[in-house]
């Protein structure tokens, strides 16, 4: 087996998709990681804002965790929802498309791209705060641990779907144990303890008292907190990825990975104000995630400590996963509406949209080499994305409700408009909250996005206009091209340039341009090898150019030629024969000049329809 097919896979036929498609087992480590792993974040975005309360602002993190949850359930109904009615993938972009229109699909479009790229690169970043929690020597290699990781999960994504729900099965399901068991444990020992355990690793201490509670503070910390609900649409834009009964399988992976959200939503909240553990500064000396402190406070920090950070830093890291299932799915919906470049629709060798995944690892390496890898720096620019993405999906399912009709139609509009709702008075506090601390950067990018968008659209629609005919072929004018042959020496290549182009036409010129002062050595070498076998045959000789070239350029005097070739001609053709040497191994090129590649380039460039370039290769 090679070592490229035993690093990302040997090659999947079109035929074997079917066997690609996976159950709810495999599709909770494949969709669920970002909306499962974003509770070790978000409880501990929202608690960061709460720092300043000291000991009195935990006793916030419940009520605002369980409005958090409230906002979960409408989504997670609306969801299911979107999921019957699009059985094929639904994501927001299909949705506010068909319903809404394409202004609105294209917002969607772009919210979704910037949040499935934030995704990815808090994700990361969030698991190696878990490693740095444990192991606090290693807070100085955070962006190297983080680009390290980041490599990792594309190797893993390259081999496919079924191939990244198996290698995720282990962590995924270590840490759904690990948490649930620690939540779990805790609840049992604050219930028995009338509501004050001791904890067994004491965290660390929190003042007493601090600054007062502000409506302002209360609704920044609600926004950060819904950093949680990230992820909760991945289901419903891969249905299609899924094994028959589609829906089924589909509905019932999302079911899973709410409840589990929930429980996990609740039970830290709980368990923080029980044991009394607040957030510690991201990026300073001693600091330790939430989930390190309730983990050490509940179990010790014996070998179950480092088997659940173990388990939260590969969960975290591999949250990254969702993006990597949905950000080639959705960038190939919009580039089959021409809103993105082609080459995003393309299929790779393992079933994969891989240039998606090529551009979704460029710009999260992006974002965490200028965020330095900290998660809180990246905090403030996400949320935003999924909720604009959430409001028009749930607002484009109320205008699907309407057009479709039918029993039960009011009904199901009710929870797409309560969806949309609720959501969109999130959007706007999230946005409001969070903007001066680097919201406006995604306020930024989504217009950017969709004026991008829209020009690459313009773009592929006046292409279309160009190049679309409505007659059948035209046989007038089939006359044989002028071919030009630029020659250098004799050679092989040269005589294969020669050959060919006297198969296709009886009007043939060769150009030399005299770069060296060598005029009487070509035309003797013309002469002998060139004219007088095509002579002696009585074949047409091909018409030799010299062009003087007192400075030594020899590109530029070719290319003018062949232009003023084509002015001259105004009924014909021009097929430029370029002979080139193939060299066999790549670090051989750069041992030759690359005219030819120049040539092709500036002729493609400065040329027109009726100015051709053909390849005559030469292989070693």
């Amino acid at each position: 087996m090679a070592f490229f097919d035993l690093l990302i896979g040997k090659p999947l036929a079109t035929s074997e998709e079917r066997a690609e498609h996976i159950g709810p087992i495999a599709g909770i480590p494949v969709f669920g990681l970002d909306a499962l792993s974003s509770a070790a974040y978000g409880p501990e975005a929202a608690l960061t804002l709460l720092i300043p309360l000291g000991l009195v602002g935990i006793q916030h993190i419940v009520p605002i965790s369980f409005a958090i949850l409230g906002l979960l359930v409408i989504v997670f109904i609306s969801y299911l929802q979107t999921i019957d009615a699009y059985p094929h993938g639904g994501g927001s972009y299909t949705v506010a498309s068909e319903n809404l229109g394409a202004n609105a699909g294209l917002l969607a479009a772009a919210a979704l791209m910037i949040d499935y790229i934030l995704n990815a690169a808090v994700g990361i970043s969030a698991g190696v705060g878990a490693l740095v929690s444990a192991f606090p020597a290693l807070q100085p290699h955070t962006l190297a641990l983080c680009l390290a990781i980041l490599l990792i999960l594309t190797l893993i994504n390259v081999r496919g779907v079924k191939d990244t729900g198996t290698a995720f099965l282990i962590p995924t399901y270590l840490f759904v144990g690990t948490l649930l068991l620690v939540i779990t444990v805790g609840a049992v020992r604050a219930f028995a303890s009338g509501g004050h355990p001791v904890s067994i690793v004491e965290p660390p201490h929190l003042p007493i008292r601090g600054s007062m509670l502000s409506l302002w503070l209360l609704a920044k910390v609600f926004a950060s907190g819904c950093t949680a609900m990230t992820g909760v649409e991945a289901v419903s834009n891969g249905v299609n990825a899924f094994r028959e009964p589609t829906q089924k399988n589909a509905k019932r992976t999302l079911t899973i990975i709410i409840v589990l959200l929930m429980i996990f939503l609740a039970g830290i909240a709980l368990l923080c104000r029980a044991y009394s553990i607040g957030a510690t500064e991201p990026g300073g000396t001693g600091y330790q995630s939430i989930l390190s402190q309730l983990t050490a406070a509940v179990m010790g920090r014996g070998w179950f400590y480092y088997l659940t950070i173990g388990s939260i830093l590969a969960v975290l890291a591999l949250s990254a996963n969702t993006s990597f299932a949905d950000f080639p799915r959705l960038t190939r919906a919009i580039a089959l509406h021409d809103y993105l470049p082609h080459v995003f629709k393309v299929r790779g060798r393992r079933l994969l949209y891989s240039h998606g995944i090529v551009a979704l690892v460029g710009f999260t390496a992006l974002l965490l080499i200028v965020f330095g890898g900290v998660t809180d720096h990246l905090i403030p620019l996400f949320a935003i994305g999924a909720f604009l993405a959430f409001t028009l999906s749930q607002a484009g399912m109320v205008v699907h409700w309407k057009r479709v009709g039918g029993r039960g139609m009011i009904r199901r509009m009710a929870i797409n408009g309560v969806g949309a709702i609720a959501t969109g008075v999130t959007l706007i506090v999230v946005l409001v909250a969070k903007f001066t601390e680097g919201a406006w950067i995604t306020a930024i990018l989504v217009p950017a996005l969709i004026i991008t968008m829209n020009a690459v659209k313009r773009h592929y629609d006046r292409v279309a206009r160009q190049i679309a005919v409505d007659c059948p072929m035209s046989v007038e004018n089939l006359v044989e091209p002028l071919v030009i042959v630029p020659l250098d020496r004799w050679s092989r290549i040269t005589e294969k340039g020669l050959r060919f182009a006297l198969k296709i036409s009886d009007q043939v010129q060769a150009v030399h341009v005299d770069a060296e002062e060598c005029c009487d050595q070509v035309q003797q070498m013309w002469q002998q090898n060139v004219v007088t076998p095509l002579y002696k045959s009585g074949m047409t000789v091909p018409e030799l150019i010299l062009l003087s070239s007192p400075y030594r350029f020899v590109i530029m005097p070719l290319v003018e030629y062949i232009l003023k070739v084509e002015r001259d001609h105004p009924d014909r053709q021009i097929a430029v024969l370029v002979p080139e040497l193939v060299v066999k191994h790549w670090w051989e090129a750069p041992l030759h000049n690359q005219r030819a590649q120049l040539l092709k380039l500036l002729l493609l460039v400065r040329g027109n329809q009726r100015i051709m370039v053909i390849n005559i290769p030469w292989y070693l």
